[in-house]
């Protein structure tokens, strides 16, 4: 902290201050005695001096348009006669601390004490003041635990410089991912809203007010013209209802993705259980279906469960001949018409792209749309130039980033 005590002469001496106090009229009702009662001044001796000095001082500051109490006056008064007038930073403090009351004032008070006690005339030179400001940062067990136990306090302003885990952990990439990062990852996939988009459906529902297609309900007609004696006032419709479209994923557990198929593969269970109509793959040297394994509520007995069912975690790709069973299998014949076809894969394959071109085109003739994660894509200078990812591309309406929970939530949101 700056001292800023000056050897300049106090500019007021004690006949100017009391000629002051009379002209002004604002002496205050409380005498010295009573001061000196409290036990707080001392001897008459050094109680005229830090008394006087107050009052002229808060004289000033009110005629420069600081509101000061009486009370203040006195406050201050006392304290100048324990700390003395010659400490130039005691009696700024002092001053401060009992004559000031809003933050807005501070400048003013700042102004007339370097005119009062600096004996800078012109207003615009203010006290060099250096506070003491702790910077207190939050660690991770604060982020984690908000309502603990709060931190010794300190005297002196404190600024405290906080952060959200949860925001980090939004932009950090997977493969980064601690065993406590994924564990606060769960939970947030188990945050996440899978509305999915829909698809008309053959059943007829009630009419509403904003429908386009109408259809007689002559059931519904009938039974309410029964009550005007057979007269048809009122004839109903009903109209196309929507179903959700199915939601297909096709998981990539190859060793080239194995700092991502965990999280995905997350992602994949959450959808399962977050809606209806939803099919989960896992994708490698074949093609394991997990839908059954993933539907469990507990998410560490689902991946338990999808673990134990892939043989060829972690091993080589073969995309084309995966995608060929997938749609002799499932999809051609149902699963994949009309839904949307999730690919969540860094499309490094071992096969013959020529292959899995094929089996792409075939996938985009029948589906509604066809959406490719691909972790790598978030890496500076991506370029689409492995081969199956090349051969696969034309035949993918949505491509997008896999590799941190924002991703992920920007894929729940484009899936709707």
């Amino acid at each position: 902290m700056v001292d800023v005590a000056g050897s300049a002469s106090v500019p007021f001496g004690v006949a100017e201050v009391l000629a002051l106090l009379d002209q002004s009229g604002a002496r205050p009702n409380t005498k010295p005695d009573v001061l000196r009662g409290r036990g707080a001044l001392g001897a008459d001796e050094e109680t005229s001096e830090p008394l006087r000095m107050a009052v002229a001082f808060a004289v000033v500051l009110r005629r420069a348009g600081l509101a000061v109490p009486v009370g203040s006056v006195i406050a201050f008064a006392q304290a100048l006669g324990v700390v003395g007038v010659e400490q130039r930073g005691s009696v700024y403090w002092s001053g401060r601390g009992v004559l000031v009351r809003r933050r807005e004032d501070i400048a003013l008070y700042d102004r007339v004490f370097a005119a009062f006690w600096l004996g800078r005339v012109g207003g615009q030179t203010t006290v060099p003041i250096e506070q003491q400001v702790q910077i207190a940062f939050d660690d991770e067990a604060d982020a984690a635990d908000p309502d603990g136990p709060e931190t010794e306090r300190t005297d002196g302003e404190t600024i405290s410089v906080r952060f959200s885990a949860v925001e980090t952990l939004r932009r950090k990439d997977f493969s980064e991912y601690t065993a406590a990062e994924f564990d606060e990852a769960r939970r947030l996939m188990t945050a996440l809203r899978f509305a999915g988009s829909t698809r008309r459906s053959r059943r007829l529902v009630i009419e509403k007010a904003s429908a386009h297609t109408r259809y007689p309900d002559l059931r519904r007609t009938v039974r309410a013209a029964l009550r005007t004696d057979g007269v048809p006032i009122r004839r109903h419709h009903r109209q196309l209802s929507e179903r959700p479209r199915r939601l297909v994923f096709l998981c990539d557990v190859s060793g080239s993705m194995e700092s991502y198929s965990r999280a995905l593969l997350r992602f994949c269970q959450a959808a399962v259980i977050g809606r209806g109509r939803v099919e989960a793959f896992a994708l490698g040297t074949r093609l394991t279906r997990l839908t059954k394994e993933l539907t469990s509520r507990d998410p560490d007995l689902a991946m338990a469960r999808a673990a134990s069912r892939v043989v060829d975690w972690s091993g080589g790709t073969r995309l084309g001949d995966g995608l060929r069973l997938f749609n002799d299998r499932w999809g051609i014949r149902g699963m994949a018409r009309g839904a949307v076809v999730v690919i969540l894969s860094d499309g490094w394959d071992r096969g013959d792209p020529e292959i899995l071109g094929q089996q792409m085109e075939r996938l985009h003739r029948v589906a509604h749309r066809i959406v490719w994660v691909n972790p790598l894509k978030a890496s500076p200078g991506y370029a689409p130039l492995a081969r199956g990812m090349a051969a696969a591309l034309p035949f993918v309406d949505v491509f997008l980033e896999g590799h941190s929970m924002g991703s992920l939530e920007e894929l729940a949101a484009a899936l709707g």
